[in-house]
């Protein structure tokens, strides 16, 4: 049964509709009213404010903290300079992903990783031969994610953070009402974004300064929903959704690498042996057989076979997570869509979508299967670059 976050004392008194669902054995709320607009538009056009807190976290400490976790992370973390965040992933040996998330150093000796799904075990049986220690502070420690244009406005005052001068993805200590904070300039919505984090003590002081600081910015409490549609128009990839972690996979086809999930950006290979490395340079050298795209799919189309039936077009105002086939125009199946959403900021319909290699150039024209009055169709969707929205803010 999932338990409350720090946070649940005030999100639960916010939430009229009363929607939750379980996050990493957390209550998390999908939406705080019947619909999810408001709190869309407000990261969109002001900011929202969500509860990250059930995202795992490591703390990764000693004197080889540095080295291991370049030996288990696809990227060399032995560049990252202090205060600086990094986005990567890690893979098992044959250079299969089993998660992706964020990892932060404080100092030549201390690190974090944050994860979607947990992880201790799994650097547990790689930490052999190195002097470190690894630390789960996962039910210690709060995190609010505050996502969208005011968001640098309602921090300043807010905090005592320098936050002009704190660049995309690095992080800085901070107080807020007198108790200590870190700020990172990281989130999921592909907006100015950034994630809170604090003992979960200060839990609900946190939540109410910022809420106070935001009143004449324009905040609104976000639940997970509007989330997703966001995370959608910045393309970002989902474990357990848009890829499976190798972890939980019986058959090697559900499996996916990082160069097939459009995270070979993150993988370094020319540098000491990492978990993973032979698969991932044999891999990087033959090119991947599949590859992560971005769909624009044709409302005109669409529209069209809602016509035929009398209907008007109608499409779900949530993001959609249920797997639909890809064709080439001739009716061959070369792939599947695994997330997609209206875009209200965008006026289009998106998707996200693991592609066969030859077909995912962009530009190429394909077909995504569309069900109207029970009777399956296809619609033309159109392979495009990612991110769908990515707004100049974003690293400003």
């Amino acid at each position: 049964m999932p338990i409350p976050s720090p946070f649940h004392p005030r999100t639960f008194e916010l939430c009229t509709s009363l929607h939750f669902k379980d996050w990493a054995g957390y209550h998390a709320v999908c939406r705080y009213d019947t619909y999810h607009e408001r709190e869309y538009f407000a990261f969109r056009h002001a900011s929202g404010m969500i509860d990250v807190t059930p995202l795992f976290k490591y703390d990764i400490m000693g004197p080889d903290a540095e080295a291991f976790l370049s030996h288990v992370m696809v990227k060399n973390i032995a560049k990252l300079k202090h205060d600086q965040v990094t986005y990567c992933c890690w893979c098992d040996q044959r250079g299969k992903l089993i998660d992706e998330g964020t990892v932060w150093r404080f100092d030549d000796n201390t690190f974090r990783v944050t994860a979607a799904e947990p992880s201790l075990s799994w650097f547990d049986r790689n930490k052999r031969g190195y002097d470190v220690s690894i630390v789960d502070v996962t039910e210690q420690i709060a995190a609010v994610s505050l996502q969208g244009p005011t968001s640098r406005d309602i921090l300043k005052l807010a905090s005592d953070a320098d936050l002009d001068n704190l660049k995309f993805f690095r992080m800085t200590p901070a107080t807020i009402d007198g108790f200590d904070v870190v700020i990172t300039r990281t989130g999921y919505t592909g907006d100015l974004v950034y994630e809170i984090w604090t003992p979960n003590k200060h839990a609900c002081v946190l939540w109410d300064a910022l809420m106070d600081a935001g009143k004449t910015y324009g905040i609104e409490p976000a639940g997970l929903d509007a989330m997703d549609i966001t995370r959608v128009e910045a393309g970002f990839i989902m474990n357990g959704v848009d890829y499976y972690s190798a972890n939980h996979c019986l058959i090697e086809n559900r499996m996916s690498t990082p160069y097939e999930a459009a995270l070979g950006w993150t993988v370094n290979l020319k540098r000491e042996p990492f978990v993973g490395q032979e698969a991932l340079i044999r891999e990087k050298e033959q090119g991947p057989d599949r590859e992560f795209v971005g769909l624009v799919l044709d409302w005109d189309e669409y529209e069209a076979l809602q016509a035929a039936w009398g209907l008007p077009p109608e499409i779900c105002n949530e993001a959609w997570r249920d797997p639909r086939p890809i064709y080439t125009p001739d009716g061959r199946q070369v792939g599947y869509a695994t997330s997609g959403a209206w875009s209200p900021t965008l006026k289009q319909n998106l998707a996200l979508a693991t592609i066969n290699t030859p077909f995912s150039a962009i530009g190429t024209e394909l077909r995504i299967e569309v069900t109207v009055e029970y009777e399956r169709k296809t619609i033309k969707a159109m392979v495009s670059d990612k991110p769908f929205f990515d707004p100049p803010r974003k690293r400003s």
